[in-house]
C-alpha cells in the first residue's frame, strides 16, 4: 500500500498594494506650475492641461483598483506661497472586505502664505467586512486657505449591501500658524447599519460628507450655502462658521443626491469650476 505523506500547506503573507505621491506646485509670474512629483508603488498622480483661468489640477489614482486590509497610500501636497491647486481622485475608492490588518491613507497637506488648497477627493465607498482608517492632515500659514472634503458611502447600496460588521475612522487635524483649529475623529465599529439607522447618528444615512473651508471670511459664506441647499431634496445638512472656518456636513440615503448638493456649493465655496473628472 502506498503511503503519501501529507504536505503541510505553505503559508505566504498575503501580497498588500503601496502607494505613494508627493506633489509640489510654486508659482511662476502668476501661474501655478508643478515643480516636484515623486509617484510610486499603486499610486499616480495625472496632471489634466487647464484651460483659461482654472487652477492646476491634481487627480490621483489608486493603480491596483481599491484597498483592502494592510494596504497603505500616502499623499503629500506642498502649495508654494501665492499658488492654486485643486487635487482629487480618478474614481471613488473602494474599501474591500478585510482577511486581515487594516487599509490606511494617509493625506498631507501644506499651504503657504497666500495659496489656495481644495481636496476634494470623490467619494470612499466602504464594502461590507472592510476595515479603514483615514488621517487629514493639514498645515496653513495666516492667510493660506484650503477647502477639505470626505465623502463616505456605506456599502454598495445599488446592490442591497449592508454593512454589518465594518472598520471606520476618519481623522481630521487642521493647524493654522502651527495652532490647533480643527480637530474631528469619526468611528465606526461592527453593525455600522444598525448604528447609522439611530436617529442620534444617522437617521439611516447610506453616505455622509464633511465638507471644511478655512478662510478669514467663512462667516460671509454661511447664508449663501444654506440657501444653495435649500432646494435639495432628500439630505439633511448643517452648516456654522466659527475662527475662520466654515463647516458643512452633510448625510443622505441615497449618494447620488449627496454628490449633487456638494456639486451645488463646491464652486461657490472655492471660486473655481468643479475638477472636470467630477462628471455628473
Amino acid at each position: 500500500m502506498l503511503h503519501v505523506p501529507a504536505v503541510m500547506a505553505e503559508t505566504r503573507p498575503l501580497q498588500r498594494a503601496q502607494g505613494t505621491v508627493r506633489l509640489a506646485v510654486a508659482d511662476r509670474s502668476g501661474s501655478t506650475h508643478l515643480c516636484a512629483l515623486h509617484q510610486s508603488g499603486s499610486a499616480r498622480c495625472l496632471m489634466p492641461r487647464r484651460h483659461g483661468a482654472r487652477p492646476l489640477e491634481a487627480v490621483l489614482l489608486n493603480t491596483s483598483g481599491g484597498i483592502t486590509g494592510g494596504d497603505r497610500f500616502d499623499y503629500a501636497l506642498d502649495c508654494a506661497a501665492g499658488t492654486r491647486l485643486v487635487a482629487t481622485t480618478q474614481a471613488a475608492e473602494r474599501i474591500y472586505r478585510a482577511h486581515e490588518g487594516t487599509g490606511i491613507a494617509r493625506t498631507c497637506i501644506n499651504v503657504d502664505a497666500d495659496a489656495f488648497c481644495a481636496w476634494l477627493p470623490q467619494e470612499t465607498i466602504l464594502f461590507n467586512g472592510g476595515r479603514f482608517e483615514r488621517h487629514l492632515d493639514v498645515a496653513l500659514a495666516q492667510d493660506a486657505r484650503a477647502l477639505l472634503l470626505e465623502t463616505v458611502v456605506f456599502g454598495r447600496l445599488a446592490m442591497g449591501e449592508t454593512l454589518s460588521s465594518a472598520h471606520l475612522r476618519d481623522r481630521w487635524r487642521i493647524r493654522r500658524a502651527g495652532r490647533l483649529v480643527y480637530a474631528d475623529t469619526l468611528r465606526l465599529d461592527g453593525d455600522i447599519n444598525r448604528l447609522m439607522a439611530q436617529p442620534a447618528t444617522g437617521m439611516g444615512a447610506g453616505a455622509i460628507s464633511t465638507l471644511v473651508l478655512c478662510d478669514a471670511n467663512a462667516d460671509d459664506h454661511v447664508d449663501a450655502t444654506r440657501a444653495r441647499l435649500s432646494g435639495h431634496k432628500g439630505i439633511e445638512a448643517g452648516v456654522s462658521a466659527f475662527d475662520g472656518l466654515l463647516i458643512l456636513r452633510l448625510m443622505a440615503q441615497e449618494p447620488h443626491r449627496l454628490r449633487s448638493a456638494l456639486a451645488a456649493v463646491l464652486p461657490a465655496l472655492s471660486g473655481h469650476p468643479l475638477p472636470r473628472v467630477w462628471s455628473l
